[in-house]
C-alpha cells in the first residue's frame, strides 16, 4: 500500500506541470511533452517495487507515521520536476530518444508488473484489479509511443491511461470501504491478526452452541427431577440395545419397577417428601447396577432398568439385589420419622419372553404386576 501511495503521489506531483506548462507549447513543446512520460515511469517504477514488496512483513506504524521519510519522496519528486525541465530547455530535448526512452521506460515497468503478477499467481481481488490497470498504463504508453502530439492516437492514450487509473483508484478505495482503514490494508500484521481473533471467535461461538446442544440433548433425554433418562430417551436406547442383540446374539435383560404404595407417601408426608424419595430411589438404583447399565423414569412412581449382556437369572438377581437394598434403606428426606420404602420388581429377557420391544416390556409388565 505504501508503493501503491507514493506511485499515485509520484504521477500528481510530476503531471502537475504537465497541465501547468500547456500555455507554454507554443514556446517550448517539449516542457510540456517531457512531463507525462516522465510522471508515468515513476509511478510504474515504484508500483513495480510494490509489487516485488508483497506478501513481504509491512512496517511498523512508527515507520509508517514518520513524515521525515513522506516528506523526502515528496522532495525527490520536485528534484524530478526540476530535472525534466532542465531537459526541456537543453539541446537534447528534441532528440526522439528522451521522450521514447521514459515512455519506453513505463512501457517496460508496466509490463514486468503484469508477468510479476501472472508468475506469482496472486488473486486476490484488489491485485485483480491492479494487474488490469497496469496492463492499461502498459498499453497507453505503447500508444504515446506511437502517437505524435494532438494526433488521435495521442487523444486515444490519454483515454487508455486515465481509464487505467480510475479503475486502480476504484480499487483501492474499495479496499477501504471494505477494511474502513487504509492501515488495514497496509498491514499485513494487522489483518492476520484481526482474521485470528476472529477465528477465534468464531470458534469460541462454536463451542458455546455446541455446549448449549449438548445441555439440551441432555435436558431432552432426562428427568428433570431425579436426573434418570426420560421414557422417549429410554426407548431409543433399548431400540439401539435390541438391534446389538440381534446382530451380535449377546443377552438383553429388563426390569420394571414400582414404588409400592406411593401415592401413600405423597398423601400423608406431602409431594416435596415423595419428591425427594424418588430422587434418593434413583441414587440406589445407580448405586446397584453397572456403570453400563441404564435407569429410566417411565411413568410417575414407575421406572425401568436396561441391563445389556444379562440373562434373565443374572437379571433376577439384580432385581433381587435392588429390592433388598431399597428395603433396608431408611429414606432420610428431612422429615420425621424417615420414610421406609419397598419395590416391585418385574424382570424379562429379549428373546426368551419376546423378539419385540412390545413383546419384552408387556411380559416385565406383567411380572410387575403380579409381584
Amino acid at each position: 500500500m505504501r508503493w501503491l501511495t507514493l506511485g499515485f503521489l509520484a504521477f500528481v506531483l510530476i503531471y502537475t506541470l504537465h497541465g501547468a506548462f500547456t500555455g507554454m507549447a507554443q514556446r517550448n513543446i517539449w516542457l510540456f511533452l517531457l512531463y507525462g512520460p516522465a510522471s508515468r515511469l515513476a509511478m510504474s517504477i515504484l508500483l513495480f517495487v510494490g509489487l516485488l514488496s508483497y506478501n513481504l512483513p509491512s512496517d511498523g506504524l512508527e515507520k509508517r507515521s514518520d513524515t521525515r521519510a513522506w516528506l523526502t519522496w515528496i522532495g525527490l519528486f520536485f528534484t524530478i520536476d526540476l530535472a525534466v525541465a532542465l531537459v526541456a530547455y537543453s539541446p537534447y530535448a528534441g532528440h526522439p530518444v528522451v521522450r521514447l526512452s521514459m515512455e519506453g521506460g513505463a512501457l517496460l515497468f508496466s509490463a514486468l508488473n503484469v508477468a510479476v503478477l501472472l508468475m506469482r499467481r496472486i488473486h486476490s481481488p484488489l491485485m485483480l484489479v491492479f494487474g488490469v490497470s497496469v496492463a492499461w498504463f502498459a498499453l497507453s504508453s505503447l500508444a504515446f509511443i506511437l502517437a505524435a502530439p494532438w494526433n488521435h492516437m495521442w487523444w486515444l492514450a490519454h483515454a487508455i491511461f486515465a481509464g487505467g487509473f480510475l479503475l486502480l483508484s476504484y480499487g483501492v478505495v474499495q479496499a477501504f470501504r471494505t477494511t474502513q482503514s487504509f492501515a488495514t490494508i497496509y498491514s499485513q500484521e494487522e489483518m492476520t491478526a484481526r482474521l485470528a481473533k476472529s477465528m477465534a471467535d468464531t470458534q469460541k461461538a462454536l463451542q458455546q452452541v455446541q455446549l448449549s446442544n449438548q445441555r439440551l440433548e441432555r435436558l431432552a433425554a432426562t428427568d428433570p427431577l431425579t436426573g434418570a433418562g426420560n421414557r422417549r430417551h429410554f426407548i431409543e436406547h433399548i431400540g439401539a440395545e435390541i438391534a446389538r442383540a440381534r446382530r451380535t446374539g449377546a443377552p438383553l435383560s429388563l426390569l420394571s419397577l414400582d414404588l409400592d404404595h406411593f401415592k401413600d407417601i405423597n398423601d400423608s408426608r406431602g409431594h416435596s417428601v415423595g419428591d425427594e424419595v424418588l430422587r434418593v430411589f434413583v441414587r440406589k438404583c445407580l448405586d446397584a447396577i453397572r456403570p453400563y447399565d441404564s435407569v429410566a423414569r417411565v411413568g410417575g412412581e414407575e421406572f425401568m432398568v436396561l441391563l445389556p449382556g444379562a440373562t434373565l437369572d443374572a437379571a433376577g438377581a439384580v432385581a433381587e439385589r435392588l429390592r433388598s437394598a431399597i428395603e433396608r434403606t431408611a429414606f432420610d428426606v428431612g422429615a420425621e420419622p424417615s420414610v421406609s420404602v419397598t419395590i416391585s420388581v418385574g424382570v424379562s429377557e429379549f428373546g426368551r419372553d419376546g423378539d419385540t420391544l412390545d413383546g419384552i416390556l408387556n411380559v416385565a409388565d406383567q411380572r410387575l404386576y403380579r409381584a
